[in-house]
């Protein structure tokens, strides 16, 4: 069958903030800019506008790239899609993890990253000889990554539909924290693409602030400080508004990295101190120890070269009795951190996390793919009950997330910088706490048939979830 038309599709959930999609479709960016220019290509973000059913047929290729959490909103996408005729690709995180369950119901399944097999699967469509499966089993040489074409960029036109463009330095991560998906789907050897490369790519896209995907950036700091150096030299010559990028604490132990990382529009970092309580040091891949002391000498530091501090923790570890909601709260609010991530431990498909609990007989029955989110309860903990753990998790949201809150830290990162550039450095000092603050509203949120549901006011203040069996494929 001849190939008319590709859609590239990213599934949503939360529609437009304000206006503005809060994630902009990189992935489906880097894959639309591989379809070769003759064919038509569509990119469609679901939080910006409907997928467009009626326009597909016979002789159309749908692509959707999706996590875990938004995989049952991928099938629910793929039916209609079929159903118009079309034909459905699927790949993503969850696709890579789980691909005989996503073979179920996609036309084809695309495991690993893609870079190699999309463009024979593209071929092989144009031929009528769609495979089932396509395995990239090789990780991507990023010297050779194809630049974003511009009518890619044309149409996403991120700059004035995105409050914050995505961009890639690094790929991979050597650590094996238990619940991570992250070396899984990405590698354990560290990737880096070519410093002219990154710089050519920011500026054909004329982006001034961006978030970067990379899993573990910060450990380049040791891995690899020469390239570093360079990067950051480059990096501050642009005309950038700010960063940011997730890093590990280690990084505060390279000053005069730190030093050219601020020079280089760097604003904050988002460290994984993961967990406060030390007993859960073996679950997270040697970067944390629940070593208060140690946490705080890491805010000090990266606060005295410029840059800012976002925490991010994980309740819910065997190790965690209920009190480690109050614990954690007590450290946060004298360590100075500029923004605070708290999430429920989950356990994705293809961790070891899982593998443990599902061979132990604890992971929850019956929740659907889109409530593994890490803002609900999906298994039995170890050393609380499910209510406790949810509660505690909802008690700890309302104290860090009141406005009160939001604007005491992101006035306090705000100050670190001369008034003149308050203008532009007032979005970075309060969005990421205000992003935070949306994620644990889904705790109200209740599944539907649709693969995305509805919010309730209270619903998770009654339980994990109501009526969490809605599908006939799920988690459980």
């Amino acid at each position: 069958m001849a190939l008319r038309k590709v859609y590239l599709i990213q599934p949503g959930r939360d529609g437009p903030v304000l206006g503005k999609g809060t994630m902009a479709p990189y992935t489906l960016m880097r894959l639309a800019s591989l379809v070769p220019e003759e064919i038509p290509v569509e990119i469609i973000d679901e939080d910006l506008r409907p997928v467009p059913f009626t326009e597909m047929g016979p002789g159309d290729l749908v692509g959707i790239t999706a996590k875990t959490l938004q995989i049952d909103r991928a099938r629910w996408i793929a039916r209609h899609a079929q159903a118009r005729g079309a034909t459905v690709v699927v790949g993503g995180t969850h696709a890579t993890l789980a691909p005989d369950e996503v073979a179920r119901w996609a036309d084809s399944v695309a495991v690993g990253e893609g870079y190699r097999t999309w463009p024979q699967m593209i071929a092989d469509f144009d031929r009528g000889q769609l495979q089932p499966r396509y395995v990239d089993e090789a990780w991507t040489d990023l010297d050779d990554l194809k630049p974003l074409s511009d009518r890619v960029l044309r149409q996403v036109d991120e700059n004035r539909r995105y409050w914050t463009p995505y961009l890639e330095i690094t790929r991979g991560c050597p650590r094996n924290c238990t619940f991570c998906t992250a070396i899984r789907v990405s590698g354990r050897v560290m990737r880096l693409r070519p410093v002219e490369q990154v710089i050519e790519e920011i500026e054909r896209r004329r982006i001034r602030r961006f978030f970067l995907t990379d899993d573990n950036f910060g450990l380049n700091f040791r891995l690899n400080p020469g390239y570093m150096e360079a990067l950051f030299r480059a990096l501050r010559k642009l005309p950038l508004d700010g960063w940011t990028c997730q890093a590990e604490q280690m990084v505060a132990d390279y000053p005069d990295l730190l030093k050219l990382a601020r020079e280089a529009h760097l604003d904050k970092f988002f460290i994984g101190f993961e967990s406060a309580n030390p007993e859960n040091r073996r679950e997270l891949g040697g970067k944390a120890k629940g070593n208060i002391e140690r946490y705080r000498q890491v805010i000090e530091r990266v606060h005295a070269a410029g840059i800012g501090v976002v925490g991010l923790f994980v309740f819910g570890f065997d190790a965690d009795p209920p009190e480690i909601f109050q614990s954690t709260y007590d450290f946060i609010r004298t360590s100075g951190l500029d923004g605070v991530s708290i999430t429920i431990l989950t356990p994705y498909v293809g961790t070891p996390q899982r593998a443990v609990w599902e061979a132990q007989g604890r992971l929850i029955p019956g929740v659907p793919w889109s409530l593994y989110d890490t803002n609900h309860v999906t298994y039995y903990p170890a050393r609380m009950t499910v209510e406790q753990l949810a509660r505690g998790y909802d008690w700890l949201s309302r104290k860090l997330y009141g406005y009160a809150g939001i604007a005491y830290r992101g006035l306090r990162q705000l100050r670190r910088y001369p008034l003149r550039d308050w203008p532009r450095k007032a979005f970075n000092s309060f969005s990421t706490d205000f992003g935070y603050r949306m994620e644990c509203a889904h705790r109200d949120w209740v599944p539907a048939a649709d693969g995305i549901g509805y919010p309730v006011p209270g619903a998770g203040r009654r339980g994990v979830v109501l009526n969490p069996v809605l599908t006939t494929e799920g988690a459980g």
